[in-house]
């Protein structure tokens, strides 16, 4: 039984040690929204950095069009880099979880 805990305990440090891998590599996956119409596009990291933004001279001239551009935009982008960072980090932690009976109904 002790060894069992040690055991359970040496690879819950090691999902810790490959999840926190994980988040620095996250930095580096870039994540690109574009608005429908190509006239703003927004970069993000997939831990959720906003890296660029790049903004059509057009969009320029009407300061609410562009608010509600960059709204939309960030946030479909946002809702993107979520979905990529809650996917790849599960995927660890689900690799480095003790085989636990009745744990697999809650996939």
């Amino acid at each position: 039984m002790f060894g069992d805990m040690m055991n359970m305990m040496g690879k819950l440090k090691e999902t810790q040690r490959k999840v926190e891998e994980t988040k620095k590599r996250l930095d580096t996956v870039l994540v690109e929204e574009k608005s429908s119409d190509g006239k703003l596009s927004v970069t993000l990291t997939a831990n959720r950095e906003i890296k660029s933004i790049c903004i059509d001279d057009e969009l320029l001239q009407d300061k609410e069009q562009l608010e509600d551009y960059l709204i939309l935009t960030l946030n479909k982008a946002i809702e993107k880099a979520t979905k990529v960072n809650e996917t790849e980090l599960a995927a660890v932690a689900k690799e480095g979880m003790p085989n636990i009976p009745g744990m697999d109904m809650f996939k």
